[in-house]
């Protein structure tokens, strides 16, 4: 008998990626009208020098623990209280610089003033752009009050909040909410898992682990004995690691619950 969820955020409930997406678009216009330009080479050389600058950081063994991507580093401002984040909050500025530099630079274009500039528009683009799948709220609808709903996340606590703050219809359908961040310790890490289910006072038989991302969400509920559902929306490949159950969209979940509660 399933008795809880556990709900993933970014691009289970929340469409992070298109907000990234839709910020890119927006600041790469911004360099577009100033110089000629080809919009998505411009973004896809940025999103190369960030990547590439991201794992130079003493801070990226970290960041891959807790499950911060190099696009959230571009906009986060890492305000949290430890000693890594810290780093990261110091370490954020010059590198949102440096990666739009680099960028413009793959284009002839030597204009750090401008790089500056892009540098603070992409955070403000990303702000402005949360999208939440058109799904998410009427299950969500659906399962509170039957169900103990938890919100189980990666990230930085200021980055996540951050998130939950821009579309803060999300926050009380969640009787609790865990960040990797807080916790010390990111997805698939069983003990994150183990930490959920304590919260909760539950059993993990009686738990369903509901997210996007076979390495992080359903390794780590396979590796805490929870069973799990693999939303995939865009037609992702599969890989080594084999959920429990897999749906295209948040509305084939009743389905899933009905069988194991029968």
């Amino acid at each position: 008998m399933i008795e809880a969820i556990f709900f993933d955020l970014d691009d289970t409930l929340l469409w992070d990626q298109k907000s990234v997406k839709e910020a890119f678009v927006a600041t790469c216009q911004a360099a577009a009208e100033k110089y000629d330009l080809d919009l998505e080479k411009l973004e896809e050389a940025v999103r190369e020098e960030a990547r590439t600058l991201y794992a130079s950081y003493e801070t990226f063994p970290f960041t891959q623990m807790i499950g911060i991507n190099p696009f959230e580093g571009l906009w986060g401002n890492f305000l949290d209280d430890e000693d890594n984040f810290r780093k990261m909050k110091d370490i954020v500025p010059g590198y949102r610089k440096d990666s739009w530099y680099r960028g413009l630079l793959k284009f002839g274009i030597d204009d750090k003033e401008f790089a500056a500039e892009l540098a603070e528009r992409f955070p403000a683009e990303r702000r402005k752009k949360p999208f939440v799948y058109d799904d998410s709220f009427s299950v969500l609808d659906k399962l509170k009050g039957k169900y103990k709903l938890l919100l189980l996340t990666n990230g930085s606590p200021d980055l996540q909040n951050t998130k939950l703050e821009i579309t803060p219809e999300l926050v009380p359908y969640f009787d609790q909410i865990v960040i990797s961040g807080s916790f010390g310790r990111g997805k698939p890490d069983p003990t994150l898992f183990e930490h959920a289910l304590s919260l909760l006072d539950i059993d993990k038989e009686k738990v369903l682990m509901v997210g996007d991302n076979l390495m992080t969400d359903i390794l780590g509920a396979s590796r805490a004995g929870i069973k799990s559902v693999w939303i995939n929306r865009h037609d992702k490949e599969r890989n080594e690691v084999i959920p429990d159950y897999e749906i295209t969209c948040l509305d084939e979940l009743f389905s899933i619950l009905e069988k194991l509660n029968k």
